[in-house]
């Protein structure tokens, strides 16, 4: 039976693709709503929050990741569990967004809007994962790309 109430992100699917921004949005979400302590060590966060907090989460839970998880009643524990299942794909993530960056080139595109689209797509990766890329490593990247005859 499909959920009979909207989803306010995408659902985090069984291959854990999804992982890495669903993770995000339900933090943002749960933050909102109040409720982010539920999903953090030693919380003093009553019974009531802890059930809305885990009705949230399995809300936008793939249906098979449900029935995995189906014992679980505590948000903290479900939350860990995600993590140790997926966080390891950062890992996987990581080096083809650092391959993808040192490869970028602004000749590959057709346009600069094209460019700048993709460039910040790999820095968000590379954001997710823990790297941080500075003003001065984007201005260096798009300079590299301008021969010498047209520097100033």
């Amino acid at each position: 039976m499909a959920n009979l109430t909207k989803r306010e992100f995408v659902a985090l699917d069984i291959s854990g693709n999804t992982y890495m921004s669903w993770i995000l949005d339900a933090e943002i979400h749960l933050n909102a709503m109040g409720l982010a302590d539920t999903i953090k060590d030693k919380n003093e966060a009553s019974n009531q929050d802890r059930a809305k907090a885990m009705i949230f989460l399995r809300h936008h839970l793939d249906e098979d990741l449900k029935m995995e998880y189906l014992n679980v009643k505590d948000p903290l524990t479900l939350w860990n569990n995600l993590k140790d299942r997926y966080d390891h794909l950062k890992m996987v993530i990581l080096p083809q967004a650092r391959f993808d960056w040192l490869h970028l080139r602004l000749q590959d595109f057709k346009s600069i809007k094209a460019y700048n689209s993709a460039m910040f797509k790999i820095i968000s990766r590379l954001k997710l994962c823990g790297e941080n890329i500075l003003d001065h490593d984007m201005l260096q990247k798009n300079i590299f790309h301008f021969l010498a005859s047209s520097m100033l």
